[in-house]
């Protein structure tokens, strides 16, 4: 076993490992964040032209954020704005933002509700065989173990949630990952490693599983 692999493995047992003590110690899935929904829903108004009035984008291309923990998205905007997180426009939207504003986002987006997504019924097989039990051969990890079995994601050890995002912005971001167009920061060079044994039909079908996982559909 390669020491890629082993590495992927490990972050995925201590990222359980760290949900489960969240979980255990207040029964909520979300770290605790200093952040004012309300006020994020006055910042939010900016970001509803690409993610939507309510956090769930009509457009593919840009992501979903309903949903999504409050403490990845935080984290996020700060590496946009500090630039370790490549993206011209991400960055011009970030800029103004305060490390306060940027809580406050978090904890709008954390409590809208997601949207669930649709996967391509002649993908399912192969996606779900990738995201829950990897490409051993490839050096490649199951997606599960740190994104969880149902695509929720890991709060604690901010790992995005996954489930019913856009197959086609999950696909985009695999493919940044796999050819290092997404990695100068901690997860992003995690990712790469993740990704590199990943086809460009591997990731069509991890992509359009996950926009269909859920709660109650996830395996």
């Amino acid at each position: 076993m390669s020491k890629r692999l082993l590495l992927c493995l490990f972050l995925g047992l201590a990222a359980g490992a760290a949900q489960a003590q969240n979980q255990s110690g207040s029964g909520d899935s979300e770290p605790l964040i200093d952040g004012d929904a309300k006020a994020g829903a006055e910042k939010a108004a900016v970001c509803a032209s690409c993610h939507g009035a309510d956090g769930n984008s009509q457009n593919p291309v840009w992501p979903s954020l309903a949903g999504q923990s409050a403490a990845y998205i935080a984290h996020q905007l700060k590496l946009f704005k500090s630039g370790e997180r490549d993206n011209a426009i991400m960055a011009g939207q970030a800029a103004g933002l305060s490390e306060q504003d940027m809580r406050n986002l978090g904890v709008y987006f954390a409590q809208q509700t997601a949207k669930p997504g649709v996967a391509d019924e002649s993908l399912v097989e192969a996606g779900a065989k990738i995201y829950h039990g990897g490409k051993p051969d490839d050096d490649v990890p199951a997606c599960a173990g740190c994104h969880g079995p149902s695509g929720l994601g890991n709060p604690t050890a901010m790992y995005p949630r996954l489930a019913g995002q856009h197959a086609p912005y999950v696909a985009s971001q695999l493919k940044a990952y796999r050819d290092g167009e997404r990695k100068n920061y901690r997860t992003g060079a995690i990712m790469t490693g993740v990704s590199e044994g990943l086809s460009d039909e591997d990731i069509e079908a991890l992509a359009s599983y996950v926009s269909g996982l859920g709660p109650r559909n996830g395996k």
